[in-house]
């Protein structure tokens, strides 16, 4: 890990943001944000951030852009937001609002 990058609480929920991040584990920095810009998935914006963040800081230590990988992503479960709404017969039924971390690790890649 030579750069890294993280973003919390996230509006989103950690399943949903998964399915893209599986989509971009393993490529190359540079790559990967291009390539985000062509997926349909609201989450894609949030990754896309925390992508060009860590890319910042890696080019604040002095590193190669073009060389980097994206060597570990991860979006994990955060808290819930709890809201309630009225339901039938007088009652509530919960709403659960869920929030996600995402972390970024950047490496140098094999070229």
């Amino acid at each position: 890990m030579l750069a890294k990058a993280e973003v919390r609480f996230v509006r989103g929920s950690g399943r949903k943001i998964r399915q893209v991040v599986d989509l971009i584990r393993g490529m190359n920095a540079k790559e990967a944000a291009g390539f985000l810009k062509f997926v349909n998935k609201r989450p894609t914006y949030y990754i896309r951030k925390v992508l060009d963040s860590a890319i910042a800081n890696a080019k604040h230590k002095g590193l190669d852009v073009e060389k980097l990988v994206i060597s570990r992503i991860t979006a994990d479960d955060g808290p819930r937001w709890k809201r309630f709404r009225p339901a039938a017969f007088g009652r509530a039924t919960e709403i659960l609002k869920r929030t996600s971390h995402i972390k970024v690790e950047l490496d140098l890649g094999k070229q």
